[in-house]
């Protein structure tokens, strides 16, 4: 590698000392350079001469000790390097692709070129100017960042002796620094979503953002713009009122807080561990927990003040509030309105209705063990609470078109409803409604004859009703038909004929009181 040349109050040192009188062992021993430096500087600076009444400016000894007058003859080498730089700076990211490639790659093109001893340190050169790092300022409450360690841990199962590796979640608030952690046995959806709900508990609140890696469970498709997000944390982000947002690819710095919470937890979590055996997971992380609580109240170097310090004082009151429940993750299905205006959910063969409006098109339902949502172009239009043991067809009224409505309106009803009806249209249709509420054992079709026979005064009044059935209950039956008929053909307006007393006369078909014996 190039020598690292010697700073320019050195060289003014050096010269002082000679200028003073001093030997060359005696400036190495007074400056700590070697002798052989010093006696290599002093040859390039011979032509500034100690006794000169004029101090020689930073430039004259720049140009003398550092070479700069063949510097500016070297310009044009040095320029090829750098172009050559800007062309193979990822070629090091690939695979097998060695500094010693690249530059006899660069030998090939350059025969006069640098060593490679100058080639390497020029290299790094380059590459550290443009691997800058901006410090970023953190506003409280506003982002939670979330990954999954690299190294597992482990606990052993008690009836096989199997060791069992586990992933661990890790997240942290980078205001606060306040961390959390904790093993599950895998890395996806149902784990997932048990980590954000126990991260979320821990933390007692729920920030603007959730900042993720571009893994599988949270990302369907990583962009550095548009990455697109799994189903669960679209759930998630609108059970919690918060927005998941993802990295770049390969960007491991847009989520540097979380990285470095990482190694914490290695030396603080892991280390303190490491001779324990678990015999299960809840053991796991139980232990966890206890050294995850001293890291969190360990004051920062320097200070009194510790992660825990920060967040109770600082973030805590900021975090938006926990939904009542935590999340239950649902399973998500396309599916088409039927021409009933229904579902159909295969799992359970069961139906739940939709609004009529709707029929024939594609709706997305999302389902756990306890509700069934039906969303059409991201806003839910159905609700139902999903039992083992409800009936095939679950439907809501308001779902149903209006005459849909009015005939369940009429299977609502019972007795007392319609007779109580009855009572408001006169006498005479509460004794007809109540003969043909007794008309057959089918009781629907006794309820659905006897509302239709009520729903007759809104054509023709409820007087016209009354004397209907009036004239009706004459005969030995009353039905719908009958008191229909009637008003159909105003046989209620005509007066009604007085019963005839005249006896039968005697025939042969008449059988005496003899044959009764």
């Amino acid at each position: 590698m190039a020598q690292k040349p010697i700073a320019m109050e050195q060289l003014k040192q050096i010269l002082q000392l000679q200028k003073d009188g001093v030997g060359v062992r005696e400036i190495a021993r007074r400056t700590g350079i070697s002798r052989n430096s010093v006696r290599k500087y002093l040859s390039l600076l011979a032509t500034a001469s100690p006794d000169s009444q004029q101090e020689p400016n930073n430039k004259t000894l720049a140009d003398k000790a550092y070479g700069n007058d063949s510097v500016a003859h070297d310009a044009g080498r040095l320029q090829q390097l750098i172009d050559h730089f800007g062309h193979t700076q990822g070629e090091l990211s690939k695979t097998g692709v060695t500094r010693q490639l690249l530059w006899r790659e660069y030998i090939q093109q350059h025969p006069d070129g640098y060593v490679y001893s100058h080639y390497c340190y020029h290299l790094a050169q380059y590459l550290k100017n443009r691997d800058l790092s901006m410090h970023l300022e953190y506003h409280a409450a506003d982002m939670i960042m979330i990954d999954f360690a690299g190294k597992k841990q482990y606990y052993v199962d008690v009836d096989t002796g199997e060791q069992i590796a586990c992933e661990v979640f890790i997240a942290i608030l980078p205001y606060s620094g306040l961390i959390f952690c904790k093993a599950v046995r895998s890395q996806q959806t149902a784990d997932f979503t048990d980590c954000i709900n126990s991260m979320l508990k821990f933390y007692g609140g729920v920030p603007a953002t959730i900042i993720c890696d571009n893994l599988k469970t949270a990302v369907t498709r990583a962009d550095r713009y548009e990455p697109q997000f799994t189903d669960v944390c679209h759930q998630l982000s609108a059970h919690y009122t918060t927005t998941f947002s993802a990295t770049r690819p390969y960007s491991p710095r847009d989520k540097a807080m979380v990285e470095r919470a990482v190694n914490i937890v290695y030396t603080h979590v892991y280390a303190p561990l490491r001779h324990q055996v678990f015999n299960s997971l809840y053991a796991l992380n139980t232990a966890m927990q206890l050294q995850l609580a001293l890291l969190n109240d360990k004051p920062y170097k320097n200070t009194p003040y510790s992660r825990r310090w920060f967040f109770d004082e600082q973030e805590q009151a900021l975090l938006k509030l926990l939904p009542p429940e935590p999340f239950i993750s649902k399973k998500v299905t396309q599916l088409t309105i039927q021409r009933n205006y229904h579902v159909q959910l295969n799992e359970d063969h069961r139906y739940y209705s939709v609004p009529y409006q709707h029929v024939g098109k594609k709706v997305k339902v999302l389902y756990d063990a306890r509700v069934v949502e039906v969303y059409l172009d991201g806003a839910r239009i159905a609700l139902h609470v999903r039992s083992p043991h409800s009936k095939a067809y679950i439907t809501q009224s308001d779902h149903m078109p209006p005459h849909h409505q009015k005939m369940q309106q009429i299977k609502g009803f019972n007795r007392d409803d319609l007779l109580a009806q009855a009572t408001r249209l006169g006498t005479n249709v509460v004794q007809a409604a109540t003969l043909m509420l007794e008309n057959s054992i089918y009781i629907e079709q006794n309820y659905k004859a006897c509302f239709g026979m009520l729903m007759l005064h809104k054509k023709y009044t409820a007087a016209r009703l009354d004397a209907a059935c009036a004239r009706a209950l004459q005969g030995t039956r009353v039905n719908y038909t009958m008191i229909k008929n009637i008003l159909e053909r105003g046989l209620d307006k005509q007066t009604q004929l007085p019963l005839s007393n005249t006896p039968i006369p005697p025939h042969d078909n008449i059988r005496g009181k003899d044959q009764y014996q």
